[in-house]
């Protein structure tokens, strides 16, 4: 007798994702990681989801598939100068802590206030964005103070990560270009650095508790990591302020997404 699989990856209802519908969906997350220094949890927990994945499967294929592409991202971005070691360093250490305290925490706190505050935030940032404009020659000023402020951003990104299911780079980018006074390609580099520990530790516990697709998560990971670096190349081609509007239209498509997400929970359970 065969031993089926134990891990329920796919809805009884949908067959599995096809190798090419994964293929191309690794070809986008990888570019779109490559140009802003994100993870691609934005897209690739969504898409997942519409090709019948369990979501619970779908949010840990994902950052499965994140960690090969966020090392890639980010030794590219080192070999142009572009990553900040110690302050990704910090920044791991605080999100690593946050998000443990952030599990502790999620049936602890109303989520509805956090929810709308983090919206208020991400709608500041998009606005920012289209005002702050940052020079390709910043660097990070890490002083004692800055060093400390690092960690807590760190954690408050990791608090919530685990609470809201998004993505640190959604939110260390524009707080590393806005209040580190970093350029923006200091910022995606640091950002893709920052996630490659935190990727690794929350694959080690999705690992153990079966939470994740090997197939799902190889194929997204491989191909998004040949498509990574031409995100980069586009990073370093477009100026400072097209790569601002860029990435403000990212975050208003993820405030749309998380909007819509918690309406739609509302109407099922009304």
């Amino acid at each position: 007798m065969t031993r089926t699989s134990e891990l329920p990856s796919i809805t009884p209802a949908r067959p599995a994702p096809s190798p090419l519908v994964l293929i191309f969906l690794g070809i986008v997350t990888g570019y779109l990681s490559g140009l802003f220094g994100v993870g691609g949890g934005v897209v690739v927990v969504p898409a997942l989801l519409l090709l019948g994945v369990d979501q619970r499967i779908a949010v840990g294929s994902s950052v499965a598939a994140i960690l090969p592409t966020s090392i890639v991202g980010a030794a590219g971005y080192a070999i142009s100068g572009d990553v900040d070691w110690l302050a990704g360093l910090m920044l791991a250490l605080g999100i690593i802590a946050g998000a443990q305290l952030g599990s502790y925490l999620l049936a602890r706190l109303p989520k509805d206030l956090l929810f709308w505050l983090f919206l208020v935030f991400m709608t500041a940032v998009v606005v920012s964005l289209w005002i702050v404009i940052p020079q390709r020659d910043d660097a990070i000023s890490l002083t004692p103070i800055s060093a400390i402020a690092l960690i807590l951003t760190g954690i408050v990104t990791g608090i919530f990560s685990a609470l809201l299911g998004v993505g640190g780079g959604i939110i260390i980018v524009p707080i590393l270009i806005f209040f580190f006074g970093a350029s923006d390609l200091i910022a995606k580099g640091t950002s893709l650095l920052m996630m490659v520990p935190g990727s690794i530790s929350a694959t080690i516990g999705n690992t153990r508790r079966r939470n994740f697709n090997l197939r799902i998560a190889a194929f997204v990971g491989i191909s998004a990591c040949t498509a990574s670096p031409l995100g980069l190349l586009t990073a370093h081609a477009i100026s400072p302020f097209w790569s601002n509007a860029a990435f403000s239209v990212l975050m208003a498509g993820v405030a749309i997404q998380l909007l819509v997400k918690r309406l739609r929970t509302r109407l099922k359970r009304s």
